[in-house]
């Protein structure tokens, strides 16, 4: 059976094209083999579920694990009873506990006490709570061959529920006492939200008995002073995938196809647009595979495993409804504050320091929308960050604006022959601009100015082309949104004038900037709010290079 990329549930060696995950399973042997519980906290569709499965058959022979999935495991219903979630969860570990041994002999001593958990919850779960349940597997623990680890993965299923946290805090309670009780050797939660701090999730959907609501606000308000998982230790193991990881995923896909793919350089274009995102790289590869190859412009996989191959897989990744972007506006919606720190990265150039503190970059970062870049706050990567670009560009407010309209009626002009022509394009786009907002204060213009770019580019290229803003020009002063228009890559630098001398700076910056991506053609918008400008368009040949500077 022929392996294939995998996007849906974890990955299995045999089923599907994986990166080498050894390293990182190493990595969590060491939190294990010292006692550590921890939190494996990533965002959705970051491979969780493949690592902890993974690391399950990793520590066989040493360890006993008990993986439970409370999405599959526990019900909305045993979440709201401490009895019967209780019962749910000795079940459940003991006919885990009992098909990890493997049909090993156990000793009696041992078996007895399983069976004495697993009667009392089947018979009696109304007499089994929290308190009981714990001292019956200290007693497992005590009597078992091999340490056990517990591995809770979807904790999220459990959080808005009072029953998780006293859940937390027998465990907190056990691992201090550990030098005196037996417990388990480690614990491992995961999820999206950050356990540690679960008021961010309980807040929106907290379902707790009448009466309990504002003594649990209450505690959660006390944040991570009272949190029964301070207990943790930061999981550091980078789960985001390397180009090394890549190219080494790709070059089994080598072995089955041979389609002379440069795999050193398909790697490497796929990390610089995912930054190593599992889902993101995963299923661009599939769209290769499945989708580009057999289609009208790469009839065979020879022709999709190329750059151009990797742009239409792009084109179609940013296209369609899938659930990790469904997951991440649904987010904007439900964090608002979110919208504030994304949309000011995006389009007013302001630097947003970096502090995990700050409520909003938190979440953001919990949710893998943003990352720390020196010290400033990121887009995680250039996928997401033409998603969020789409998503605010496509709002109503947006597609009512008069510049936006003016590029729905221009869009057939500037195609040719399957060329976009961006010099055309520029013109016609000061004549609007000009037209539409040259008596507004220059405050605006500053902060708006690139945005109204991208309305007019956008409709332009839809459905044909793609764009992304370079994240290391994004400020105030310099914007360079590199367009993709069937495989032909165009550079327009949007840029404040803010004198002759600083013209010529960002003219020499263009020129460099073209030499990295062996082009002989730049494009330049300035916004020049000087009264005794000269709107219009102009070439400037700079040595071999020639540059189309739009003046508004």
């Amino acid at each position: 059976m022929s392996r294939m990329f995998n996007i849906a549930g974890d990955c299995k060696p045999k089923l599907h094209y994986m990166v080498d995950l050894h390293s990182r399973l190493e990595q969590m042997q060491e939190y294990v083999d010292k006692g550590a519980y921890f939190a494996i906290n990533r965002a959705r569709q970051y491979g969780k579920t493949t690592m902890l499965r993974a690391f399950q058959g990793y520590l066989k022979g040493k360890y006993y694990v008990v993986s439970m999935d409370f999405q599959m495991q526990m019900s909305d219903a045993k979440l709201r009873s401490e009895h019967l979630f209780c019962a749910a969860f000795a079940k459940a570990f003991v006919r885990i506990l009992q098909k990890q041994a493997d049909g090993t002999d156990l000793p009696q001593e041992l078996k007895q006490a399983m069976e004495l958990l697993k009667e009392t919850a089947c018979v009696k779960p109304q007499e089994l709570d929290l308190v009981e349940l714990f001292q019956y597997l200290s007693d497992i623990c005590g009597k078992s061959v091999l340490p056990l680890v517990l591995i809770v993965d979807e904790a999220d299923q459990a959080a808005g529920h009072s029953v998780f946290l006293d859940f937390l805090s027998q465990i907190r309670g056990y691992y201090i006492d550990r030098d005196q009780t037996p417990t388990f050797q480690s614990v491992i939660l995961a999820g999206v939200y950050d356990i540690r701090n679960l008021k961010r999730r309980v807040l929106h959907q907290a379902v707790l008995p009448a009466g309990e609501r504002e003594m649990y606000e209450d505690t959660l308000e006390a944040g991570s002073r009272n949190s029964p998982w301070n207990i943790s230790v930061d999981f550091k193991v980078d789960m985001s995938f390397s180009p090394q990881d890549i190219a080494g995923m790709l070059a089994e896909y080598e072995k089955d196809y041979h389609v002379g793919m440069d795999i050193c350089e398909m790697a490497n274009v796929i990390y610089e647009h995912t930054a190593g995102y599992p889902y993101l790289v995963s299923r661009l590869c599939k769209l290769m595979d499945e989708d580009v190859a057999g289609s009208k412009d790469f009839p065979e996989k020879e022709n999709a495993w190329t750059y151009a191959g990797f742009l239409a897989a792009d084109r179609m990744l940013l296209e369609e409804k899938n659930t990790l972007f469904e997951s991440m506006v649904n987010k904007l919606y439900d964090f608002p504050e979110l919208k504030e720190v994304v949309y000011s990265i995006l389009f007013t150039g302001k630097d947003w320091p970096y502090n995990a503190l700050d409520p909003a970059v938190g979440t953001a970062a919990m949710f893998g929308f943003v990352k720390n870049e020196g010290g400033v706050v990121a887009i995680a990567n250039r996928i997401f960050e033409v998603v969020f670009y789409n998503l605010f560009l496509t709002a109503a407010e947006n597609q009512g604006t008069d510049i936006y309209k003016a590029a729905v009626r221009d869009k057939n002009q500037f195609i040719c022959a399957g060329h976009l022509n961006m010099e055309l394009l520029l013109e016609k786009f000061v004549e609007h601009f000009d037209e539409l907002y040259g008596d507004l204060p220059n405050q605006f213009k500053e902060e708006d100015g690139r945005r109204y770019f991208l309305l007019y580019l956008r409709p332009i290229i839809n459905g044909t082309g793609n764009y992304y803003v370079e994240a290391r020009t994004r400020n105030m002063e310099r914007t360079d949104v590199i367009v993709d228009y069937r495989g032909e890559q165009m550079i327009v630098e949007l840029k404040i004038w803010r004198g002759n001398a600083y013209k010529e700076r960002g003219e020499a910056q263009l020129v460099e900037y073209l030499e990295h991506y062996h082009l002989k053609k730049g494009y330049m918008l300035s916004y020049n709010f000087n009264k005794k400008k000269e709107i219009g368009v102009r070439r400037i040949v700079l040595g071999d290079k020639v540059l189309i500077e739009a003046v508004v």
